[in-house]
């Protein structure tokens, strides 16, 4: 199955374009098998996701990106926005307590050096980037964010290569362009937020490229 791990939809991310009905039927008619709504700090009401989901016939997951002090971490299985989600630690014990999953979001932002062909200063940041905090609490890492450059998604792999961590893919949607650029490929069937869940913690996935624009 493919699915898209990382989108948003206007208003709840107030910089999105995308309105949810429009995201989902585009991924739908691209051949994804299912959407993840990650919106900025914010989640969605279950019910009303799951009358997406009916209303279009196409699987549509809740999620989140929460922006902490050691980067974006995408959340499964959290269903409100709690004081302290700011703090990673806070964070991973609330997954950990619901028996959620958290993904590393673009782990090149705000990292990455410039220029990359700089090999000591590139092993200093992938260096950076793997101790901390929240890397010691994902299941995963995004290795293909849409909306990144090749480089830094060479950065974001590399980063889950030096921790063993398996890689993800999700557009970062925000915009018509951005859908179905990529998509995270799950080798069971994954039908609700606990099958998500389950295989993301299982490693059965890999990231697939669909589209590549940007360079």
């Amino acid at each position: 199955m493919l699915i898209d791990l990382h989108c948003h939809t206007w208003p709840l991310s107030t910089d999105s374009g995308l309105a949810p009905d429009e995201l989902i039927e585009r991924a739908k008619g691209a051949g994804l098998d299912g959407i993840c709504l990650t919106e900025h700090d914010y989640f969605w009401e279950r019910e009303h996701v799951h009358r997406l989901a009916a209303k279009h016939d196409f699987l549509v997951l809740p999620g989140c990106e929460i922006g902490t002090e050691d980067g974006h971490m995408l959340v499964f299985g959290l269903h409100r926005y709690e004081h302290g989600m700011y703090h990673v630690r806070q964070l991973a014990q609330m997954v950990l307590a619901v028996e959620g999953a958290m993904v590393a979001a673009h782990p090149y932002r705000r990292a990455m050096p410039w220029p990359p062909d700089d090999e000591e200063a590139y092993h200093r940041a992938v260096e950076r980037v793997k101790h901390r905090e929240a890397y010691r609490h994902v299941t995963a890492v995004e290795v293909e964010n849409g909306r990144g450059s090749k480089a830094e998604n060479a950065f974001s792999r590399r980063v889950a290569e030096e921790l063993a961590l398996p890689g993800t893919a999700g557009t970062d949607s925000h915009a018509i362009r951005d859908i179905a650029r990529c998509a995270t490929y799950f080798e069971s069937a994954v039908g609700s937020l606990d099958d998500l869940i389950a295989e993301l913690k299982a490693g059965r996935f890999h990231p697939v490229t669909l589209e590549r624009t940007t360079t």
